[in-house]
């Protein structure tokens, strides 16, 4: 028997159905479905110190639990000491299997360890079904310890889903489990 995560189970038993009869799809193929997350940390001192891109990396990868790569300066730009082809951050995109698994730690264990956490911002939608956020700190993941931390650094992170408006990755991602701030119903 192969292993399926639990918040997999979850959307195909229980979200799936709800968001079918909720929008009233008549195929299954048009329920929104979570695609991919991304996550991505730019470092803006990397143009000093070569070896931070390295430290965030190995950061990255321990919170994905998949192998962070480094992103490229495209462009040359002067007044920062930019060169084109210097590393200037890091990213990963997380699919399948590992993508519910870390929604499912995020959710259930990251998000309840930020202080005076209030819920997730729900304005932050792109139009086309895709939600991004924020973190301030990477040290509200429990994989990270905190005595090896030098300095504390933010990232992005995106939730690309296949529904065609906000409604529909709004109403995806809360029964998946996001805390969102302004409940709507």
């Amino acid at each position: 028997m192969s292993y399926t995560p639990r918040l997999k189970q979850y959307y195909d038993e229980v979200v799936a159905p709800k968001l079918m009869e909720q929008f009233g799809y008549s195929s299954k193929m048009q329920i929104p479905r979570l695609v991919k997350i991304c996550i991505n940390q730019g470092i803006g001192q990397a143009t000093q110190d070569k070896k931070l891109v390295d430290v965030y990396q190995a950061e990255l990868t321990t919170i994905a639990g998949q192998k962070a790569v480094a992103t490229i300066a495209k462009t040359s730009i002067s007044n920062f000491k930019l060169r084109e082809g210097m590393p200037i951050g890091v990213r990963v995109t997380l699919r399948k299997e590992r993508m519910f698994e870390f929604l499912d730690r995020f959710v259930t264990v990251t998000l309840p360890r930020v202080r005076d956490f209030q819920g997730i911002n729900d304005k932050s939608f792109d139009g086309r079904g895709n939600y991004s956020l924020g973190v301030t700190e990477q040290i509200i993941f429990p994989e990270i310890d905190l005595d090896k931390i030098t300095k504390i650094n933010g990232m992005d992170i995106t939730f690309v889903t296949t529904a065609r408006t906000d409604a529909e990755a709004y109403a995806l991602l809360k029964e998946m489990g996001m805390p969102f701030k302004n409940q709507k119903n």
